[in-house]
């Protein structure tokens, strides 16, 4: 039976729906408009990129957004007085501070400055503290984003053997903790692997749910995995490609042509997880309203 591809467009377009719904339902039953404010320093193309997608995302779900273009010689204590500013603003109920900042300010300094209760981006140590130890917060976006795609493509978490390639700060060490907790979305068995691991495949054979997101391409291959595995690949990467019209193309971190042939299911790049990043980040803003209003 062949893979069943795991759509997260189309996840993500069921989320949006949801969430322009509630936006709508919050507006007219408490007279909110959610606020989300997006702050871009500098003019690195992705980011860029990245920051027009957001802003398209909010217009759609109806949201307000407020976006703040700094140039790259921008100060640190001015970014950080941008923060206070919109700490303080009443129409704003989620910040996110664009990533990565030029080298002379100090992401930590940046993201710990930000309110927690405004933090959807969910970096802010309160709210990574908050989701250890399984307390309501903001969860990450990319990880609560890779779950969302397990539960609503049907795939059973509790019990299972989930093996993460990779131990980033923002993917992987968050989704470790994640799937972990004692929750109907997760009660999961969890083995993490990275750059260190001595005979990865030897993890990645045993997993029932392999989420891949090592950042380099044909991390997990066809040899790694077994018959009927669930495969969520994280991993966006920039291959040279002659026959494409830009010269590259985009390709994840597994050999999906390949894997997909011993896979239960799998989702593709792009079209994976690659959406479910600002819906989630919307998600999180709607979440925000609501604790502020107490509903």
């Amino acid at each position: 039976m062949p893979a069943k591809i795991i759509d997260g467009k189309a996840i993500a377009e069921e989320m949006r729906a949801e969430i322009k719904a509630e936006a709508q339902q919050l507006n007219a039953q408490h007279g909110v408009t959610p606020g989300l404010a997006v702050v871009l320093v500098g003019e690195d193309p992705a980011s860029q990129v990245y920051v027009r997608m957001k802003g398209k995302a909010c217009a759609e779900a109806e949201f307000f957004s407020d976006e703040r273009k700094l140039p790259a010689d921008t100060s640190e204590s001015d970014l950080l007085s941008l923060i206070a500013e919109l700490n303080a603003d009443e129409k704003i109920h989620g910040i996110l501070v664009q990533l990565p900042l030029p080298k002379h300010i100090d992401s930590s300094k940046v993201l710990l400055a930000i309110d927690p209760a405004k933090d959807v981006d969910g970096f802010h140590p309160t709210n990574v503290g908050k989701m250890m130890i399984g307390e309501q917060t903001f969860l990450p976006c990319t990880p609560h984003g890779v779950v969302q795609m397990l539960v609503r493509s049907g795939v059973e978490i509790p019990g299972k053997h989930v093996v993460i390639v990779g131990r980033s700060n923002i993917v992987g060490r968050p989704l470790m903790n994640m799937l972990s907790q004692k929750n109907d979305h997760a009660n999961a068995t969890v083995t993490c692997v990275h750059t260190r691991t001595k005979d990865m495949a030897g993890f990645t054979r045993q997993a029932d749910i392999i989420i891949a997101a090592a950042g380099r391409p044909n991390t997990v291959t066809a040899d790694m995995v077994k018959d009927g595995v669930v495969v969520i690949d994280v991993g966006v990467n920039r291959v040279e490609d002659p026959t494409a019209k830009r010269g590259f193309r985009l390709v994840g971190d597994v050999d999906f042509e390949a894997v997909k042939a011993k896979a239960a299911a799998i989702s593709p790049v792009p079209g994976g997880v690659g959406p479910m990043t600002i819906t989630m980040l919307l998600y999180n803003t709607i979440a925000a309203v609501k604790a502020k209003l107490g509903i």
